[in-house]
């Protein structure tokens, strides 16, 4: 085939030698806008598992690229002036320069034109291909050509972030959170050579503007990061290369492919910065593309083969980077929590990473997790001092961390076991199966709240009765009892009430949920948004959400949440 890749980058660089590797007789050729040295960014991060896909796709080139890693297996973090160390986390950084030319001489040896310096105004100027191949960044030509069949969604962020190097070595990932007058900074920082490391500076957009960075140059930017973060760098200078402050977009595609052009990397996917993965992704689809074209002799089915093995993984990192990307863009309101916590909660961020991976990675960082949050001190209870006889013994060993005690909202809990109760309870005792925190379904505020006739409410005296006897109950047992208030607003149901219906007979007994009033009121669907109700109704529903709330204390309820999810109107 005749095939030619527009970027040269290293999705583009890969997947050419792969083609050419698989069938020499292919005529392949590439075309990158920038010279063979020019580069923007700094270094990037490849891990265990994306290294042994290397391998078996072309020795050679994973040879060469393995042999200029900087390896590390641990994550650093700077919280409140402190620094914690986690290890086990395998991973080497490379300089991109340095990827791109080891990719470009391997192209050259197996015969692949690369052609630089060569900006393409157009499809057509590249000329007839059996195959033309997009690998030209997030903002592709090619895409932008044929849009209304790809149908590009570019999604940009809510934070600022600068793309930095540092003349510093480091031997670890490195997070840095730092206070200033204008807000929180954050730094995620990663060695790729001896000599110099990856330095990224974030920030919310707020405090992008109050410290006037919107104003500044380049340089001026740079100086302003060296000043804030004197103490982390110890002197060394930060590095610009092209470097602008910008919202990173995520972008997704309904189709890869349209004829005989193909999206590879960034010109079909991106996922946020924070979980390294962009390189590893792009460089993975060209393995897929290369495999799938040497398979299927028909390019139609070849393309739609390589859509469907990637687009599921890339999917699952895009859901991954989102998780992360939302924790760094508010992670100013995790600042109040203690260092143990912070950090666990920044580790397990993605969710690709849980508790037990922590505890195998690096169980001396597991077990300082758990010892520090089990004698985090609570407040008094009942005027006792719950905390002083904790320090000395948890700080050596702690429980299970489900076994250890926490406050929500100055109720004290003996553990973190939640249940909820059942629909309905059968005769005997009520249980709490251990559990300290028994949690209602949401009860309705009102008869015209529920989202089913049948809906569990709290609205008349009879129902706080029963409602009380339930608490009772789960209190006998050592348990605290939840409420949760809702009204259904626009998920209302959609089926009124019979007219005159009558609910089956519920005999009342410890635990059986007061569903509704001895004489069930008439039932009105509500499907209004709160933009649709007067201010009389939204005063109205005020009104009964308070009433529902006082019962709620006068039932012995020990916790009241607070639900604004589900199109409820609260």
């Amino acid at each position: 085939m005749r095939i030619t890749v527009l970027g040269g980058g290293p999705a583009g660089l890969y997947c050419s030698l792969l083609l050419k590797k698989a069938n020499p007789a292919h005529d392949v050729r590439v075309v990158e806008r920038n010279p063979p040295d020019a580069t923007y960014g700094w270094g990037v991060v490849f891990s265990d598992r994306t290294l042994a896909a290397f391998q078996e796709a072309d020795y050679k080139s994973y040879k060469a690229i393995t042999s200029h890693f900087t390896l590390w297996d641990a994550i650093d973090t700077w919280y409140r002036g402190e620094l914690a160390h986690c290890a086990g986390h395998v991973f080497a950084g490379l300089e991109r320069k340095m990827l791109l030319a080891l990719l470009q001489q391997r192209c050259r040896e197996l015969g692949v034109t690369i052609e630089f310096s060569t900006e393409a105004p157009s499809l057509d100027w590249l000329g007839e291909a059996d195959l033309l191949i997009a690998a030209d960044g997030v903002n592709s030509l090619a895409r932008r050509t044929h849009e209304a069949i790809f149908q590009p969604r570019l999604t940009p962020g809510n934070a600022r972030y600068i793309w930095l190097g540092a003349e510093k070595t480091l031997d670890a990932f490195t997070f840095i959170f730092k206070q200033s007058e204008y807000g929180l900074f954050q730094v995620h920082s990663y060695p790729f050579s001896g000599t110099t490391s990856t330095f990224i500076v974030e920030c919310a957009e707020d405090v992008w503007r109050q410290a006037g960075l919107d104003q500044m140059t380049e340089a001026e930017s740079v100086a302003f990061c060296e000043r804030l973060f004197a103490e982390e760098l110890r002197g060394h200078r930060l590095l610009p290369n092209n470097s602008k402050w910008i919202n990173f977009a995520t972008l997704t595609c309904a189709r890869w492919h349209a004829g005989a052009v193909v999206l590879l990397g960034d010109s079909a996917h991106t996922a946020h910065f924070s979980i390294g993965s962009g390189t590893k992704l792009a460089m993975e689809d060209a393995i897929a593309l290369a495999n799938a074209i040497e398979q299927y002799p028909d390019l139609e089915r070849a393309l739609t083969e390589y859509e469907l093995a990637r687009r599921p993984v890339v999917e699952l990192f895009q859901a991954a980077a989102a998780e992360s990307q939302a924790y760094f863009e508010h992670v100013q309101r995790y600042t109040t929590l203690p260092p143990a916590q912070f950090i666990f909660n920044l580790l397990t961020r993605s969710k690709r990473i849980t508790y037990d991976d922590l505890r195998v990675r690096d169980p001396r960082f597991g077990a300082w997790v758990d010892r520090e949050i089990a004698a985090t001190p609570l407040a008094p209870c009942d005027g006792q001092d719950t905390a002083g006889h904790t320090d000395h013994a948890l700080r050596q060993f702690a429980p299970p961390p489900a076994f250890t005690a926490v406050e929500l909202a100055g109720l004290r809990l003996p553990n973190r076991i939640a249940t909820l109760a059942p629909a309905c309870h059968t005769e005997g005792p009520v249980t709490s199966s251990g559990a300290a925190l028994v949690l209602t379904p949401a009860l309705a505020i009102s008869a015209e709240g529920r989202i089913a006739p049948d809906s569990p409410g709290l609205y008349t005296l009879e129902q706080a009765e029963q409602w009380k006897l339930l608490a009772q109950g789960y209190h006998a047992v050592g348990a605290a009892l939840g409420v949760t208030l809702n009204h259904a607003g626009r998920r209302g149901a959609t089926q009124p009430a019979t007219a005159g219906a009558q609910f089956p007979d519920r005999p009342l007994r410890a635990g059986a949920w007061p569903l509704v009033s001895a004489s069930p009121l008439p039932y009105t669907p509500r499907s209004q948004t709160p933009s649709e109700l007067t201010r009389e109704a939204m005063d109205g529903i005020t009104a009964d959400f308070v009433a529902a709330a006082r019962l709620a204390d006068d039932c012995g309820f020990d916790l009241l949440t607070l639900s604004l999810a589900h199109g409820y109107l609260l």
